[in-house]
Parts: C-alpha cells; structure tokens; sequence
C-alpha cells in the first residue's frame, strides 16, 4: 500500500532549530510530511515542480515557501528543471519554539499571523525574498549559535510583513482560515457542511442579517471569492484529498464531491488546478512511498 512518509526531523530538543544547507542537481526525496514547521529556501530550479497539500506549481528561479502543518504533505520534483547547481536551504522548527504567551505580545502580532496562515502553506513574493537573502545566505554558516537565532527572528519578522499567497485549500488542509469575522465564519461553516446541497444566497445572507446585495459584497471583500467560488473551492479540496487518500473512480470522486457530472468536473479541476484529476493523482501516486 502506498502512504504519505512521515519524516523524522534531526531537529534536537537542545537547539531552536536546524538548518541545512545543500547543492545538488536533483530532487528524489518523496512527498512526506512533518510535525515541524519548515521555512524552505530553493534557488536556480526553474521548471522544478513544487507540491504544498493540493496545490502543484512550477517555480521560478527563485522560491521561498513556509509550512505550519503537521498533516500538509508536501514535495519537490524536478519537473523540467536542467540545472546542474540548485541551491536548498531548509530550516526545520518546533511549533512549541514560540509560545502562545510570547506569540501574543504586540512585537509578535505579524509572526503569529504568517504562522496561522503557514497552516495552508504560504509562498512569500519575489521582493520578500530579496529582503531577506543576506540573512538566508549567511544563516547556516553563522558560527554564533545566539547570533544565528536572533537572525532567524529577524528572518521570521521581514517576512511576516510580506503579503504571502496560500497554497492548499482549505478543506484540503482541514484547517479553517481563523481570521474572518463572525458572520463570515458562521457562513463558512454551514457551506463546509451542506456544500452537496442546494444552497441559496437568500439564506446565507439571514445568517448573517444582511441583504442578499449586501452579503455577496462583504462576502467577496472578506474572502476574496465569490460565494461560488468558495462552494466551488470546497468541492475541489473535497475531490483532492479523496484523488489523494482512495482508490476510488474519478467518476465516484466526482458526484461523491458534489459536482454533476464528469466533464465538468474535468474541466473545472483543469482551470483551478492546472491538470486534470487523473494527472493529479498521477502526479502524487509517483511521490509516494511504498511501505
């Protein structure tokens, strides 16, 4: 039977974290996941292919991406990457490193919210990373163990003032976003639980005590997605994680998904995803392990 490996870190109950710095010219390790949280650092590796959950990309020259999820598979393949020379820094921490208390104090606000949002998996833009590739570049060869933590912090808190992108969905992840209002949630909520049902705006709008007008419009402010949209992103988490976890039909993942019927299904997959659901599960089939 084919899992998901579970990685055993060399992270030390002694140290804050470990960092590991590697050249090489291929990606083998398998998709896996981790009870850590990973900051990971890629240069010169255009075309590799990068999988975080249920998002699959294929990255630029440059690439930096944060992982706060124990449960989050991820990997990297090389795609159509050709170069000799790729450059990996990986830096591997416990959850528990900051406490709640600490993670509560006003310097910490942006930390903690790039943690929350790390559940997902987050890519930091191009600018983020030229801020902080001094401290990435001398971060593993820094001596001074003191030293080289308070230049983590400051690596941490650049980049927690970057507007980072979620990679793996929501319902993917099996986390909530943790950050909208009350309305919002109550909302999402039902949609998570009645999305294979017909659901009418009128009634989401009662919910939340606001015109039908009114609510698509705070809707979309707050999330960023039409409702449509969000019912239509839940489906495909929904549709991901059986591709992922089952041996179940493409056809039986559709309807068991809420979609209607096979072709749209495809066709809506292709758009949002970049492949077809065949080649999704294809493409995790091929990362995983045999145990």
């Amino acid at each position: 039977m084919q899992k998901i490996l579970t990685e055993i870190s060399n992270l030390s109950e002694r140290d804050c974290f470990n960092i590991i710095e590697r050249h090489k010219s291929k990606f083998t390790y398998p998709i896996h996941r981790h009870t850590e949280f990973e900051l990971n650092y890629v240069q010169n590796a255009a075309g590799v292919q990068r999988i975080i959950g249920d998002n699959i990309e294929t990255i630029g020259d440059f690439d930096l991406v944060l992982i706060g999820n124990e449960n989050l598979e991820h990997v990297w393949q090389q795609g159509t990457c050709n170069s000799k020379d790729i450059r990996e820094i990986t830096i591997q921490f416990s959850p528990k490193l900051f406490s709640p208390a600490i993670l509560s104090k006003n310097q910490f606000i942006s930390i903690k919210k790039m943690f929350e949002n790390a559940r997902h998996g987050i890519v930091f833009p191009t600018e983020a990373i030229m801020k902080v590739y001094n401290i990435l570049d001398s971060l593993a060869t820094e001596k001074d163990g003191f030293i080289q933590f308070t230049n983590f912090l400051l690596l941490l808190y650049y980049l927690s003032k970057f507007e980072s992108r979620p990679l793996s969905s929501n319902t993917f992840t099996n986390v909530s976003s943790g950050k909208e209002s009350r309305r919002i949630t109550l909302v999402q909520n039902y949609i998570d639980e009645h999305y294979l049902e017909t659901i009418k705006l009128d009634d989401l709008a009662s919910m939340a005590g606001m015109t039908p007008t009114a609510f698509s419009r705070f809707f979309k402010l707050r999330t960023h997605r039409t409702i449509s949209e969000y019912i239509t992103e839940i489906k495909l988490g929904v549709a991901s994680r059986a591709l992922v976890d089952t041996s179940q039909n493409i056809s039986e993942i559709c309807y068991a998904s809420g979609f209607n019927n096979i072709s749209n299904f495809n066709r809506i997959f292709k758009a949002k995803k970049g492949m077809t659901p065949k080649e999704f599960r294809a493409v995790y089939k091929k990362n995983k392990v045999i145990v």
